[in-house]
């Protein structure tokens, strides 16, 4: 994926119309969520959020985002083991799943992006455990994101709790800055070390996204070239919400 490494500060006119951006991204999310169930396609639940976000004067960001290839949709529908980028389309979802869905929309040139997981059905105790623990390590470094603090004091806050649970953070697969484009600076891993890195000031906008393996913190890419799964097969789960550094505290961009 292409980076713009540079970290760009945000004005308050401009955090707003994030804030526009971020809304229409969590209401598609919130639509797909609706439509969940047994039965349906990877596929049907991208044409949703793409539906919904055209109605709302946005545009799929992910769509024909340059990689491997062009990336073919609007949606990452990653299943159990897929960890992000998984394709979305003739997959039916099926009881006991784990669903890991991550949406960028585009609205007055500004990106809005976040994921979220959920159980298809009654899923194992150890999959709602997963779910659990990757979604309050993405609350834990968010509280962390506030001027003085650095990078490293919200990697440390979800890797610490990821890994006290047992669990395992990927290493080639981070957070990172957003704003008129989907991927800046700074990069921001799930791991790292408190009072390290760079030092978050106001006007930072950075997607921050938890990616939580059971089994091992090693990945392999599969031949579509884009779908990332847990290298030994293990039950993976992803949240992520764009969220801005102000001097009020950390304004999350992406809640309905």
């Amino acid at each position: 994926m292409s980076w713009e490494r540079n970290i760009v500060l945000k004005t308050p006119a401009e955090l707003e119309v994030m804030r526009k951006a971020g809304r229409i991204n969590a209401m598609a999310l919130a639509e797909v969520a609706k439509n969940v169930r047994p039965g349906i396609t990877t596929g049907q639940l991208d044409k949703i959020a793409e539906q919904l976000i055209r109605d709302h004067g946005g545009t799929p960001a992910f769509l024909n985002y340059p990689g491997p290839y062009p990336y073919p949709a609007t949606l990452n529908t990653s299943v159990n083991e897929e960890l992000v980028h998984g394709l979305p389309g003739k997959r039916e979802l099926r009881e006991g799943d784990i669903l890991s869905v991550d949406c960028g929309t585009v609205y007055e040139g500004f990106v809005g992006d976040s994921a979220f997981s959920m159980g298809i059905g009654e899923v194992s105790a150890e999959a709602q455990k997963l779910m659990d623990v990757t979604q309050e390590s993405l609350r834990l470094g968010i509280a962390q994101m506030i001027p003085g603090n650095h990078v490293g004091d919200v990697s440390a806050a979800v890797q610490e709790h990821v890994e006290a649970h047992g669990y395992h953070v990927p290493r080639e697969y981070t957070g990172h800055g957003v704003g008129r484009k989907m991927h800046e600076g700074p990069q921001v891993p799930n791991y790292g070390v408190r009072g390290q890195g760079i030092l978050l000031r106001p006007g930072m906008t950075i997607a921050l996204e938890p990616m939580v393996l059971v089994g091992t913190h090693r990945t392999r890419v599969l031949k579509d070239q884009w779908t990332v799964v847990s290298a030994d097969g293990s039950l993976t789960a992803h949240f992520e919400h764009s969220v801005a550094v102000t001097e009020d505290g950390p304004l999350v961009l992406t809640a309905v």
